[in-house]
C-alpha cells in the first residue's frame, strides 16, 4: 500500500475464533475504477462484512454508505492521509464517525524522493501523537502503517524504533512484507513491540526478491500467501497468541482476483 486513502477488508472466517482476517481494498484498485457496484458485490460474495475505507470512488457519501448497506458491509475503519491528520483532524473524525468507523490509519509520510532520516520520523511522530489525542477524545484509534523507509539506521537502532518508543496516542499497522523488504524481520518485530501492533497486514513476498528500504517494488512481487519468503504461518500465530485482532490481506499485483481466494484457503489450512 502506497500513499493512498486505502481500504481494508475484513473476511469473518473460523479458523482463528478471536480473530478477523481481511482484504486490502487497495488491492481492488483497479476494478473498482471500472466497476465500485459490481466490486462491492464481489467483496460481498466473497462472504466480506466488514471493511475500512477512506475514498467513495466518485460516488457521495450517501450513496456509497447505501451500497455499503445493500452488500450487507459494515465500515470498521477509515484511510487518511498525512496532511489531513495535520492539517484537519477534526474532519477526519466526522468522516469516521459517520461511517460508525473505530480505526483511522495512515499510510505515508510525504518525503522528498529518496531521502528520509531523523527529522521526517521526528515530525510525523508529532503530528501523529497529536491527532492521535484529538481521535482517541473521540473513541477512535489511529494507527500508523510503516513501508520499509522508517527501517534506515538511527543510534544503533533503526528510526522506526524511535517513533515506536515514542507514540504515546498512535499505535501501528504491520505490513510483514514491507517490514521483511526493508531487510528487517517481522517475527521479531512483532514479538519486540507486542503491545505497540494493533493491525496487520498480510502480504507474502516472491522468493528472491532482493530487499530495500525505499519503500518501492515491483507490485508482481505479490505473491499467494504460504507461497513466498515472508514467514506467513509464524506470523499469523504470533498476532493470535498477542491477541492482534484484525489481519488483513494485501494483494497488489494484477492477479490478485485469483490469488485472494488461493490465500484465504491458505489461512483456513492453518487452523
Amino acid at each position: 500500500m502506497k500513499k493512498f486513502t486505502n481500504f481494508l477488508i475484513l473476511i469473518s472466517t473460523t479458523f482463528i475464533p478471536a480473530q478477523e482476517v481481511g482484504l486490502q481494498l487497495y488491492s481492488l484498485r483497479n476494478q473498482f475504477k471500472k466497476d465500485v457496484p459490481g466490486t462491492l458485490k464481489l467483496i460481498h460474495d466473497w462472504g466480506i462484512k466488514y471493511i475500512e475505507g477512506g475514498d467513495t470512488y466518485g460516488l457521495s457519501l450517501e450513496a456509497y454508505k447505501e451500497l455499503l448497506k445493500k452488500n450487507g458491509l459494515e465500515m470498521v475503519g477509515i484511510g487518511a492521509s498525512y496532511e489531513e491528520l495535520r492539517d484537519n483532524p477534526e474532519k477526519v473524525i466526522q468522516t469516521a464517525k459517520y461511517f460508525g468507523a473505530k480505526y483511522v490509519m495512515v499510510a505515508w509520510i510525504p518525503h522528498d524522493g529518496n531521502n528520509f532520516g531523523f527529522d521526517d520520523i521526528k515530525k510525523a511522530t508529532d503530528i501523529f501523537n497529536k491527532a492521535g489525542k484529538l481521535l482517541k477524545n473521540e473513541g477512535l484509534s489511529l494507527t500508523y502503517h510503516p513501508h520499509g523507509y522508517e527501517f534506515r539506521p538511527y543510534k544503533n537502532e533503526t528510526l522506526f524504533d524511535y517513533m515506536a518508543k515514542n507514540a504515546k496516542n498512535f499505535t501501528f499497522e504491520m505490513d510483514v512484507f514491507w517490514v521483511k523488504q526493508a531487510g528487517a524481520d517481522p517475527l521479531e518485530l512483532l514479538k519486540k513491540y507486542q503491545k505497540k501492533f494493533s493491525l496487520l497486514h498480510l502480504k507474502d513476498r516472491k522468493i528472491g526478491t532482493k530487499s530495500n528500504n525505499t519503500g518501492q517494488i515491483d507490485d508482481e512481487t505479490n505473491v499467494v500467501l504460504g507461497s513466498g519468503d515472508v514467514g506467513i504461518k509464524d506470523l499469523v500465530m504470533e498476532a493470535k497468541k498477542i491477541g492482534i485482532k484484525y489481519m488483513f490481506i494485501e494483494d497488489e499485483s494484477q492477479a490478485v482476483v485469483q490469488q485472494v481466494p488461493k490465500s484465504l484457503e491458505y489461512l483456513k489450512s492453518l487452523d
